[in-house]
């Protein structure tokens, strides 16, 4: 097969929640000596994205997401051990904190995240999901991180992105700890409205500003 229909087939596993060919498909892609990346990001996010898209238009449920994960989550285990770290030699890692506000426990977006940012050079203190909003911002003194990335999925555990945004504000960290904010219910406005420095639809649109937000360089309007 060509890269392109080996991509397709990975996608197609996670769609189709086949959660054990996706693997035999993940080993023969490698063997090819293709993109570990690319079969992350055009194979394996390309089929969780058409089942998010099905779970919008009420075709997939809840239940069938879960399926898709798992497969996804098998093709990564594969694919993740290939990745090659674009940190420079002798450049030091760059520390961030990751999780799921508290109250939603949604994680499969913040994991796709997590991995990309390690992927690019940075150093990921991954708290988990359902986090409560002082222990962003207690890790983040802890490892003096530059960066908080905060995930939801759900509209009712928004207002926590905006309490650690407050707490920053409050220990005298807001500007010197950027926040970055992510979700599918979030959006730019919102992220402008709590005072967020930036925000992203998209685990390697994420990488990229991240860059440009610790970079001084001003985010370009999406």
């Amino acid at each position: 097969m060509s890269k392109e229909e080996y991509l397709k087939s990975l996608s197609d596993c996670v769609f189709e929640m086949e959660d054990e060919k996706v693997v035999t498909v993940a080993e023969e892609y490698l063997r090819e000596g293709h993109s570990a990346l690319d079969g992350i990001n055009l194979g394996l996010v390309d089929g969780m994205n058409r089942a998010g898209a099905l779970y919008e238009q009420e075709e997939y449920f809840v239940t069938d997401l879960l399926l898709c994960s798992d497969a996804m989550y098998n093709g990564l285990d594969v694919l993740k051990p290939h990745l090659q770290s674009e940190t420079a030699e002798g450049e030091e890692p760059i520390p961030a904190v990751i999780g799921v506000v508290q109250g939603d426990t949604h994680d499969i977006g913040k994991n796709l995240v997590k991995i990309m940012f390690e992927t690019a050079g940075f150093t990921m203190y991954d708290l988990g999901r359902d986090v409560p909003i002082e222990a962003f911002v207690d890790k983040a003194q802890e490892v003096n991180a530059r960066l908080i990335c905060l995930s939801t999925l759900m509209t009712t555990t928004m207002i926590g992105m905006q309490r650690v945004v407050e707490l920053l504000k409050e220990r005298g960290l807001y500007g010197k700890i950027k926040v970055m904010i992510g979700g599918g219910p979030v959006s730019k406005n919102f992220c402008d409205k709590i005072g967020a420095d930036a925000y992203t639809g998209s685990a390697m649109e994420a990488v990229r500003v991240a860059k440009m937000l610790l970079n001084g360089e001003p985010i370009p309007a999406s």
